[in-house]
């Protein structure tokens, strides 16, 4: 864990790192932090500078994930139709999917507006308490999302945070009947999310394509807002369409 931690500081950082700022800044004892940057540099994941004292990564660190987004997202048009949101609103335009009882956003382009709020890039939270979660929830059968629900609460550990399964049917039937999701002060109190379904699966699982800020700046760009996200999801649909090899049924 604390290997992977010193590689996320680094993402975070993008600048090289003495051995004492890396400790200080994860809470790590000396001598911990000094074997694990040497056992990181010994597989060669990390550079180190001995005239500077610094690390920073290697290209190998790259390499760990460099194939993942063509698994991932493949020829489709999805990571073009976030940047098409992007461009259109400049709120931060997230990909979620499920991962057991979570939304894990994916994929994130973050908000180019001043008052915005940020989230990280693969980051979970439980299925209940999202707008994008909601909408994944839309997709399944009543039976699954009561326990999805009742497995998202034992994974809650704030009580207030819980939800009640008919609370939550109630509102996944609406999600059905709209096409979409909308909601404010969930997750973040002030903040406002819009989000669709995207005619594509990852993993096989469903996707959800939203976009989020402070509420008020969302409500007043509601309208245009969800225009955008639905012609996101047609450009995709349509590509698909496009790619998908003729049966010469025509």
């Amino acid at each position: 864990m604390r290997a992977i931690e010193i590689l996320e500081l680094f993402m975070r950082a993008r600048q090289p790192r003495a051995m004492s700022e890396i400790g200080a800044a994860l809470g790590y004892p000396a001598s911990s932090t000094t074997v694990l940057l040497k056992t990181l540099v010994s597989l060669g994941y990390l550079n180190f500078d001995r005239r500077r004292r610094v690390y920073f990564p290697t290209p190998k660190v790259t390499s760990l994930g460099d194939w993942i987004p063509k698994s991932l997202f493949g020829d489709s048009r999805v990571l073009e139709a976030m940047h098409d949101v992007h461009a259109a609103t400049g709120e931060a335009v997230a990909l979620g999917t499920t991962n057991d009882v979570y939304l894990q956003y994916v994929k994130i382009v973050q908000s180019i507006h001043p008052l915005r709020f940020h989230v990280d890039e693969g980051t979970l939270r439980p299925l209940t308490q999202s707008a994008l979660g909601w909408l994944l929830m839309s997709t399944m059968s009543d039976e699954k999302v009561d326990n999805i629900v009742r497995r998202a609460n034992i994974a809650t550990p704030n009580a207030a945070d819980r939800v009640k399964l008919p609370d939550m049917m109630k509102r996944i039937r609406q999600i059905r009947g709209k096409g979409y999701c909308s909601t404010e002060n969930i997750p973040l109190l002030g903040g406002a999310t819009i989000c669709v379904l995207l005619p594509t699966t990852i993993q096989n699982q469903p996707v959800a394509l939203g976009l989020g800020g402070v509420a008020e700046r969302i409500k007043q760009n509601a309208s245009r807002y969800l225009s955008v996200l639905q012609q996101a999801a047609r450009s995709v649909k349509a590509k698909n369409a496009s790619s998908a090899p003729d049966d010469g049924s025509a």
